[in-house]
């Protein structure tokens, strides 16, 4: 391993700086981070072990060159120490311990290293990465830092994943990107509440998992949507095919940039700097060109729900103090939407793409293809990244619409966060269903894939549950997002073969069905991933995900994310909980309050968030919603969860639909009622139940409404202002 010949420590001197020089040349690389002298042994880590991505077969040869610490020692797979390349680079200028994972006895040799005061790097994942993200990562340098005690220093490489000494084949490469090398600071693995040394492995090993997870989050995300847009398009190349609808024209980088340059400049004719601009818009490709289009220009787009009705529509315009409205003719003729435009007050201006195209004159022909297109990021209007990217509106689903101001800063660390445990590549294709004036659809279903090199097919209603799963097997689509509703409605009408390319089927905005869950699992062998959010934090805060996944249960929370549970008198189970994290919005804007933003409010003080839910977290990380604070009744001097007495009601009848509500009583204070489809559900049935399940006698509703249908938003989410109407007048 070592070699303490004079000579061999001169000639390995010597390569090492001719070597260093080469590479620096050529990769241009990049060391940020800790303070050098620290690293260089300053006595207070004794005990140090590196743990670092693994992106290429460069790696070692990397680290080895531009790492600030004395004398490390490399742990490296025996198979790959017998290759040339690692013979002539790592072994000519750094120490290295050639260990085989499949001998049980390996981490024991680390563990001397370790007492013994030498530094150790180590590959956590033990093989390059073949998604671009992280791979599985073993426990073994885990019990080896929990055995030593050693401080973990994680350093995160960037860049070698495009080299062609990578394993990304797919991938667009470059002969010799640019590498950084960034230096975190120092930590130790958590594992309190472990009774025993296998749990303490274990909970190591999960807590390595984590910290692995922080480091791929580190990366901090671009300034600005437009910003975002124009570096994935350098990396990816302009001609990359990367969106296509349902008119079945796929477009490019390049033909996205040019609509979106196009429609920003003329609709910025129409408004102020600053101003924001309500869109009201299908999932098309022109729909979101305008929206990087207007943020280009300082403009800020407030997406409009057009299944919200009048009344809802009208409180965003309120809400967002919106004066310029742009929309589609053809749109408003196909969702008969005129009505709703002409009761709609306070707006100065209508305008339609139709006009807005001809409006093009040859000056802007002029300057779009001499400059803009080939200029891009000078044309566009200086920005911050916590200036207002857009302004969504919640569902209304409890009370009016609200406008949630999300950040360009928030919406792009959630899509960091997303990405650093879900590995999201150039080679899936994402359909979205959702549409964009929903966070999950906006967030998730469109910008994710086209701001990571993935393509996107944008279907404007996920309403049409025959034709999505044919659509999805026609564009052999690898990745779905939807609701409980909508997924449990496509496996209804779906082949089992439709979704043979779905890697990732991801379910949020409600809870997700056992049935469904079952139904997707029995017919298309696909395991549904439950996830979590709200509008107010771009929107996802917690998901499952293939290598962390419990079933019942809404993921852990993404990197990144800080969480408090407040107990909530009456409530014994869980507490209400609030979040801080990158990805959480600037602010409300209200109707009652118009054009004023509101930081959101929270008891723990600025910057965090109240979620409004009542969760749990259990030992090992995993969120457990139990319900929302404003979905607890008080029965007899009890509280209640309203969504408990719905899981009674899907236990006895699993294939029907089913939701509580509650109304004023005299006796008990609040009564619940249940609205279901089923004719046959009776008290009986529902007790039974609540015995199988072991809830309380008061979980039971004693009230029971037999609809047709339950009344449900554009979202997917039922409409529990309506439901509230409703049980008032039952």
């Amino acid at each position: 391993m070592t070699d303490s010949n004079p000579v061999k420590s001169v000639v390995r001197a010597a390569a090492r700086i001719v070597l260093r020089a080469v590479v620096q040349l050529l990769f241009r690389v990049r060391v940020e981070g800790m303070d050098k002298a620290l690293l260089a042994g300053d006595g207070r880590h004794s005990r140090l072990l590196v743990i670092a991505n693994h992106q290429s077969f460069l790696d070692g040869i990397v680290l080895g060159l531009f790492l600030p610490i004395k004398r490390p020692v490399f742990i490296v797979h025996t198979e790959y120490a017998k290759r040339p390349l690692f013979r002539f680079g790592l072994s000519a200028m750094a120490d290295y311990l050639p260990v085989d994972p499949g001998n049980p006895m390996a981490m024991k040799q680390v563990i001397r290293l370790l007492e013994s005061g030498r530094p150790v790097v180590i590959f956590p994942e033990g093989r390059i990465t073949l998604t671009g993200a992280l791979m599985k990562v073993y426990e073994g340098p885990a019990f080896v830092a929990e055995k030593t005690g050693a401080t973990l220093l994680p350093v995160r490489l960037d860049g070698l994943s495009r080299s062609y000494f990578s394993k990304m084949t797919r991938r667009p490469r470059k002969l010799f990107p640019q590498i950084t090398l960034a230096i975190l600071p120092p930590t130790a693995l958590a594992t309190l509440g472990a009774a025993n040394a296998k749990a303490r492995r274990q909970k190591s090993g999960e807590a390595l998992r984590r910290l692995m997870q922080e480091m791929a989050l580190a990366q901090p995300p671009q300034r600005t949507l437009y910003g975002a847009l124009c570096n994935v398009m350098k990396l990816h190349g302009r001609r990359r095919r990367v969106v296509e609808d349902i008119r079945q024209v796929e477009y490019t980088y390049h033909d996205l940039l040019k609509m979106s340059l196009a429609l920003g400049r003329l609709a910025g004719r129409h408004s102020l700097p600053g101003e924001k601009v309500g869109l009201l818009l299908p999932n098309m490709t022109p729909s979101l060109a305008l929206l990087l289009g207007l943020t280009a220009f300082g403009r800020t787009p407030a997406m409009l729900n057009y299944t919200a009705g009048v009344d809802g529509m009208q409180a965003a315009c309120d809400a967002a103090c919106l004066r310029t409205l742009i929309t589609s003719h053809a749109f408003v003729a196909q969702a008969k939407l005129g009505d709703k435009l002409d009761a709609l007050k306070g707006l100065q201006r209508i305008v339609y793409l139709e006009d807005l195209r001809k409006e093009m004159t040859w000056r802007d022909k002029l300057w779009l293809m001499g400059w803009a297109l080939w200029f891009p990021r000078r044309v566009a209007v200086e920005a911050s990244s916590e200036e207002a990217a857009v302004v969504l509106f919640t569902s209304g689903s409890e009370g009016k619409p609200k406008g949630v101001v999300l950040s360009h800063r928030a919406i792009l660390a959630n899509i960091a966060q997303i990405r650093a445990i879900i590995d999201i590549s150039d080679d899936d294709r994402v359909l979205n269903v959702l549409p964009m004036f929903h966070s999950f659809g906006l967030t998730g279903g469109t910008l994710l894939p086209l701001l990571t090199g993935a393509s996107v097919f944008l279907y404007p209603s996920p309403l049409h549950y025959r034709v999505i799963p044919e659509l999805a097997y026609d564009r052999a689509c690898t990745v779905l997002f939807g609701t409980s509703t909508f997924l449990g409605n496509y496996a209804r009408f779906a082949h089992p073969y439709d979704f043979y390319r779905l890697r990732y089927v991801v379910s949020g905005a409600e809870k997700l069905a056992l049935t469904v869950r079952e139904q997707w699992f029995e017919k298309f062998g696909i395991r549904i991933l439950e996830g979590y959010g709200a509008t107010e934090t771009a929107p996802v805060i917690a998901v499952n995900t293939p290598m962390a996944y419990r079933s019942g249960t809404v993921g852990q929370f993404l990197p990144g994310i800080e969480a408090r549970l407040l107990p909530v008198p009456g409530i014994e189970r869980g507490g209400l909980l609030h979040v801080r994290g990158p990805n959480v919005m600037s602010g409300y804007l209200r109707a009652d309050n118009p054009g004023v933003l509101q930081a959101p409010a929270s008891s723990e003080g600025p910057g965090w968030y109240e979620t409004g839910d009542i969760v749990e977290i259990d030992d090992d990380g995993f969120v457990h919603i139990v319900g929302r604070v404003k979905r607890f009744a008080k029965v007899a001097g009890e509280m209640v969860s309203l969504e408990a007495a719905e899981k009674l009601a899907q236990t006895a009848s699993p294939d029907t639909q089913h939701a509580v509500s509650c109304q004023d009583d005299e006796s008990k204070g609040e009564a619940l009622v249940l609205f279901t489809t089923d004719p046959q559900l009776d008290r009986a049935s529902l007790q039974k139940a609540a015995q199988q399940l072991g809830s309380s006698e008061l979980t039971v509703p004693r009230k029971i409404v037999r609809v047709d249908a339950l009344p449900v938003l554009g979202t997917g989410k039922t409409d529990y202002v309506t439901l509230k109407r409703m049980a008032e007048a039952a």
